[in-house]
C-alpha cells in the first residue's frame, strides 16, 4: 500500500466555525509559495489553494470534523488550473471510496469536485463486533476457495479496520490481505472486505494485479541501453531514468506476511564486462533482463514525453525489475510495496518469459493508476483498472516503434506459446475473441473477472482510436463491430492516450464505473479539445457503441 503525504490543516473544521475563520485567516496571511514553470502555480500553491477550498466547501463535500484528508496527487494544467486529489479518513480509519478531486481555477478559486462517493460518512461506533482473528480466518478461507484444487502453504492474513463507502451506505469493515504460496512456492494473494458487524463478505479481489549500452533481447531485437559504469564493469542501471535497474531473482520468491515482506526474492544487479548484454536466447539469463530494462525505458519515456509524467509516481524516481522469479511462474506483476516490476519465466508451454514490451507497459501502468485514481480492483472499477493498463501497454508498444515488436491492438502476443491455444491474451478490437471478455456493457459486466470486464473499455479505446469495421492497421487485420449497429470514426491513438490519461489523473476516483468513465473522458475531451468538438463527439459515440450511454 503506497504512503500518502499528510498536509498542513488535514483535519476539516465545520463551515462557519471559529476554526474555519482561523484557518482562512492563516491562509490569507501566509506568504504565497513560489510559482512553478512559466508562472504556473506550483504544487505547494495548489495544495494551499485546495486546503482553503476544503474549509469553505466542507459541507458541500460532506466533510465533517470527524474526518481527515491527505494529498495523493496534484495536477497543474498549462493554463494554471489545479486539480488536487485527496484520500480521506474517518476517526483515523481509512475510508474506502472516500477519495475525491478538488478542481480549482488558475487563481485558486473553487470550481468543483469529483467524489468517489457523495454519501455522508457517519457511524455510530468504530468498535467492531467481529474481531480481527475472525476476519483473518474468513479471509484465509476466501483465499483457499479462490485457489480451489491448489494446496496452499504459509497462508497468513492481516486485517485492517476501515470504513467501506464503496458498497452502499458507509459501514465499518475489515480489509484483510491474505497471502500464501502455491505448490511451486509462487505467491498467491487476495484482499477480502468483511462487514465488521456481521462477518459477511462484502467483496474480494486478487491482490497481485496480473496480465496474465545495447542488448540482444528475447522479443524486441537489439536495443539501446543506458547503463552505469562501476570500475571495470557495467551495471544494468539507467542514471537517465531515475536509476531504474534490473536484477536477477534467481528463481526465488518473496516471503511476505501481513503485507510485510521479511524476505524478498533477490534482485541481484546484472553486470557485464563489455556493455553488450544478452544473446537473445533464454540460455543467457541477461537476455530477459534486456527485455525488462528496455520495457521500463520505453514506458518511462512514453509517460514523460507524451504526458509530462516523470516516473511512475511522477516524482522522478526510478523503479526496478526482477526477472527469473519463481519456478515456471506464468505471471508478471507490479507491486507498490517494493515499487518494482516482477517477471516469471513462464512454463515454456503456455507462456514464455513474460518480459514482452506491452506486458511491461501494462504492469507498470498499474503503478500509475495506484498513484492517481487508485481504481478499486473489483467490479466495474476493476475492469477499468485492467483496461487502463491494457490501453497504456498498447500505447507504449506503439510509441516504441520497434520493428521486432511493432505496435498492435493485441495484448501479450509475444509471450503466448502453442499450449495457450490462441495468438494473444486479449484483443482490443473485439475482446470476446478471447472466449471470455465482454464486447458490450450490460448490468452484469461488473460480476466478471476484471480481466474480462475490461473488454468494454478496451473495445471503446480501439473504436475511439481506429473506428469500427474491418481494416488493416500496421499490417494486422482487425474487425470491430459496434454493439448498437452504429459506425464510429476514430480520432487516432495519440488523442485516445491524452484523453484517457487526463480522465485517469484528473477525474476518475476509486469507485468510478463505466458510466463514470464516460463522464470522465467527456470532461477530459472537453478540456483538451472543447465541448462539441470532433474529439468530444467521438468519445460520446464510442461509448454509445459499447452500450455505455
Amino acid at each position: 500500500m503506497s504512503r500518502i503525504r499528510h498536509i498542513r490543516g488535514s483535519r476539516i473544521a465545520a463551515a462557519g466555525t471559529a476554526a474555519t475563520t482561523a484557518a482562512l485567516l492563516a491562509a490569507a496571511l501566509a506568504p504565497a509559495p513560489a510559482a512553478g514553470a512559466a508562472g504556473r502555480p506550483s504544487r505547494a500553491t495548489a495544495i494551499d489553494h485546495a486546503t482553503a477550498a476544503l474549509v469553505r466547501q466542507a459541507s458541500r463535500l460532506g466533510l465533517t470534523d470527524a474526518e481527515g484528508t491527505s494529498v495523493r496527487d496534484v495536477v497543474v494544467d498549462a493554463d494554471g488550473s489545479q486539480h488536487v486529489r485527496y484520500d480521506r479518513t474517518y476517526r483515523h480509519l481509512p475510508v474506502l471510496g472516500g477519495d475525491f478531486v478538488v478542481h480549482l481555477a488558475p487563481n485558486g478559486s473553487y470550481r468543483g469536485a469529483d467524489q468517489a462517493t457523495r454519501r455522508t460518512v457517519s457511524l455510530p461506533t468504530v468498535t467492531p463486533s467481529v474481531q480481527a482473528p475472525k476476519a483473518a480466518d474468513l479471509a484465509a478461507a476466501a483465499l483457499r476457495a479462490a485457489n480451489a484444487g491448489e494446496l496452499l502453504k504459509n497462508v497468513k492474513a492481516k486485517p485492517q479496520l476501515v470504513v467501506d463507502a464503496l458498497h452502499g451506505a458507509p459501514r465499518l469493515a475489515w480489509r484483510t490481505n491474505a497471502i500464501g504460496q502455491d505448490s511451486l512456492g509462487n505467491p498467491v494473494a487476495r484482499t477480502v472486505l468483511t462487514d465488521a458487524r456481521t462477518g459477511r463478505q462484502i467483496d474480494a479481489w486478487d491482490s497481485i494485479e496480473t496480465a496474465s549500452g545495447d542488448g540482444k533481447s528475447l522479443y524486441s531485437g537489439t536495443v539501446a541501453l543506458e547503463t552505469t559504469q562501476s570500475g571495470s564493469t557495467y551495471q544494468l542501471k539507467d542514471p537517465t531514468r531515475g536509476n531504474t535497474y534490473t536484477g536477477d531473482a534467481a528463481n526465488k520468491t518473496d516471503l511476505c506476511f501481513f503485507g510485510i515482506c521479511f524476505s524478498r526474492a533477490p534482485a541481484t544487479l546484472f553486470t557485464d564486462a563489455d556493455n553488450h548484454w544478452g544473446t537473445g536466447t533464454t540460455s543467457d539469463r541477461s537476455s530477459a533482463a534486456v527485455d525488462a530494462q528496455y520495457g521500463t525505458n520505453e514506458t518511462w519515456d512514453y509517460y514523460k514525453n507524451v504526458h509530462g509524467r516523470t516516473g511512475i509516481a511522477g516524482d522522478g524516481k526510478g523503479s526496478y525489475n526482477r526477472v527469473h522469479y519463481g519456478n515456471n511462474y506464468n505471471n508478471a506483476f507490479w507491486d507498490d510495496s517494493c515499487f518494482c516490476m516482477t517477471y516469471g519465466d513462464g512454463d515454456g508451454t503456455t507462456f514464455g518469459p513474460l518480459v514482452a514490451l506491452d506486458v511491461a507497459g501494462h504492469e507498470m501502468s498499474h503503478g500509475v493508476t495506484s498513484k492517481t485514481a487508485a481504481l478499486t480492483y473489483s467490479g466495474e472499477s476493476g475492469g477499468l483498472n485492467e483496461a487502463t493498463s491494457d490501453i497504456f501497454g498498447t500505447l507504449v508498444e506503439w510509441y516504441a516503434n520497434n520493428a521486432s515488436d511493432p505496435g498492435d491492438y493485441l495484448i501479450g502476443e509475444k509471450i503466448v506459446r502453442s499450449g495457450f491455444g490462441k495468438p494473444a491474451l486479449r484483443y482490443m478490437d473485439q475482446p470476446s475473441k478471447d472466449g471470455n471478455s465482454a464486447d458490450c456493457w450490460s448490468s452484469s459486466v461488473g460480476n466478471l473477472d476484471v480481466h474480462y470486464s475490461s473488454g468494454v473499455a478496451n473495445h471503446f479505446a480501439y473504436l475511439l482510436a481506429e473506428g469500427s469495421g474491418a481494416k488493416s492497421v500496421g499490417g494486422v487485420s482487425y474487425n470491430s463491430p459496434t454493439c448498437n449497429g452504429s459506425t464510429v470514426t476514430g480520432i487516432g491513438r495519440d488523442k485516445l492516450g491524452k484523453i484517457w490519461y487526463r480522465a485517469l489523473t484528473v477525474y476518475m476516483t476509486s469507485s468510478t464505473n463505466y458510466a463514470g468513465a464516460r463522464t470522465a473522458t467527456l470532461n477530459a475531451a472537453k478540456d483538451l479539445y472543447g465541448a462539441g468538438s470532433t474529439e468530444y463527439n467521438a468519445v460520446a459515440a464510442a461509448w454509445s457503441a459499447v452500450n455505455v450511454g
